[in-house]
């Protein structure tokens, strides 16, 4: 009887651990690539870029990008997928905003809706986040159609912004709204003189547990009365047309752990966690092992290439590597950082320029332009530097595509961004305000159309002469693999450094210390 037993519980235990062998051998095979087992198309959608170097899986299924790491530290040369997993961000869009007011009339056009000679404008207020104003059309035709795709405002919440809105609050607003005021007139002055605006109405939202869902939902879509009488004696007061949507935005987040031109690495951030994900290697061309933004001193003169510093920046270099050592991007200085005539900063007349390149897959050890990073400073009460990023399209002729123009204040940093739903309204606004480009503006906005779906990436710098350690936020719907990644933190150092190249040369500073580059 006790044998029996025994038997039974030796087969049962066999079984069970036959199972978990099993179990454990396909999870390493999808997890672990031995050297030279990877082709260009695997089996089940999965893709491999630069044998040995990166896997990809399709997000469309996955949502993951697995990157590749070699350890080389007693594994038998195994390479491990590294997961890239995206951070939770929600974006809440506000579109398709129209005002109808009973007994208005303007001038007929055939759409019926009046976007540039309208009067009215909004203010769009949500807690926790800087309030937004846009333009309100006004529809006369009870035909006209709203375009749903015309963003008028947008946020976008962390996973901790959204836990912060769903809490009570205190006092006089226990709970969280979206509230979008209307407004009659512009805000502003006339010969010195305030023009008083008047409040039309009010529409509010509330924040439900929808928001935290992470679905795509729409809260409101649709007509909505607004106006103060709309009680009284069952007179039409004013309509407001607003479509409310919230759509699920992940985004992968990192940082570099160190200053750009100290090489460092870049991590992936989820929660607490640091992830090494890319090294960075900055290189300074025919230019010695002292750092001439950092050090201007009475003997110094007699050396040529510090001089010559003082006069140009150029020579630099940032190059992107995986986690195997291979570049995967870089950032070069093409056109030398040089103070204009009559000043000593780099101005908007003569601006530096990096070119962002990507590996060319035809040509082994070549690159291929990607996109161009112009930056320059603009002086006033706050110096800033302002950054063009043109994007390079594919075509042989090489049309360059405004995609973003930011300024960044020179002494507290600021963040540089790349979101097509904030350049158009600007854009808007804009050719609203004047058909002439300002002298403040590129007045270039052609190319903003190509690259659709709101935000695309961000990196936030210190300002000049602190210790920048770049934080890169990328949505992940435009990151298919690693090299897509890997070209942005590219990008992003070319950003950072352009804060410390676009400095005045002729500031005088102290001795280097000994552990300057």
């Amino acid at each position: 009887m006790f044998l029996s037993k025994y038997l039974w519980f030796s087969t049962e235990f066999s079984y069970l651990a036959l199972v978990l062998s099993i179990s454990v051998q396909f999870i390493m095979v999808e997890k672990l690539v031995r050297k030279g087992c990877c082709s260009d198309t695997n089996h089940q959608g999965i893709q491999s870029f630069n044998k040995n170097r990166v896997l990809q899986r399709p997000l469309s299924t996955q949502g993951t990008v697995y990157a590749v790491q070699e350890y080389g530290f007693g594994y038998n040369g195994e390479i491990f997928v590294t997961r890239m997993d995206p951070q939770t961000f929600i974006r809440l869009s506000i579109s398709s905003l129209g005002l109808r007011i009973p007994g208005t009339a303007l001038k007929s056009e055939k759409s019926g809706i009046h976007a540039f000679s309208s009067p009215y404008s909004c203010e769009i207020r949500l807690r926790g986040f800087p309030m937004q104003t846009a333009s309100v059309p006004l529809v006369s035709s009870p035909e006209a159609t709203l375009d749903s795709h015309t963003i008028a405002s947008s946020f976008y919440l962390e996973e901790s912004d959204i836990k912060a809105l769903l809490e009570p609050g205190c006092f006089y607003s226990p709970r969280a709204f979206l509230e979008i005021a209307i407004f009659t007139g512009k805000k502003g002055s006339h010969c010195g003189v305030g023009v008083k605006r008047q409040q039309i109405g009010t529409y509010k939202l509330e924040v439900g547990p929808e928001w935290g869902e992470g679905k795509p939902v729409v809260l409101f879509s649709g007509w909505i009365g607004i106006g103060k009488n709309k009680q009284e004696g069952g007179k039409l007061s004013a309509e407001l047309h607003l479509r409310v949507r919230l759509d699920p935005d992940p985004r992968y987040v990192f940082q570099f752990d160190d200053v750009t031109k100290l090489s460092p690495q870049v991590v992936q951030l989820q929660g607490s966690i640091k992830q090494p994900i890319f090294s960075c290697k900055f290189i300074r061309d025919r230019v010695p092992h002292v750092d001439p933004l950092s050090t201007y001193w009475s003997g110094s003169a007699n050396n040529p290439d510090l001089e010559s510093e003082r006069r140009e920046r150029k020579g630099w270099k940032v190059t992107i590597h995986d986690l195997s050592g291979s570049a995967v991007a870089a950032a070069f200085i093409t056109t030398p950082f040089v103070p204009s005539t009559g000043c000593d900063w780099v101005a908007r007349s003569n601006p530096g320029a990096w070119m962002i390149v990507s590996p060319d897959p035809c040509r082994p050890d070549s690159w291929q332009p990607w996109g161009k990073l112009e930056a320059w400073r603009e002086r006033g009460i706050r110096d800033s530097v302002c950054c063009r990023f043109r994007l390079l399209s594919e075509c042989q002729e090489a049309v360059e595509l405004l995609q973003s123009e930011i300024r960044i204040n020179a002494e507290k940093g600021g963040e540089f961004f790349i979101d097509t739903d904030k350049q158009m309204r600007a854009a808007a606004a804009a050719a609203a305000a004047s058909p002439i480009p300002s002298p403040q503006s590129s007045g270039d906005f052609a190319g903003l159309g190509p690259v659709v779906g709101g935000f695309v990436m961000s990196c936030r710098v210190q300002g000049e002469g602190k210790s920048s350690k770049p934080l890169v936020q990328l949505a992940m719907r435009h990151v298919t693999c690693v090299e897509d990644a890997a070209i942005f933190m590219a990008l992003a150092a070319a950003v950072d450094l352009s804060i410390e190249a676009c400095r005045p040369f002729r500031r005088k500073f102290r001795k280097p210390s000994s552990h300057s580059i």
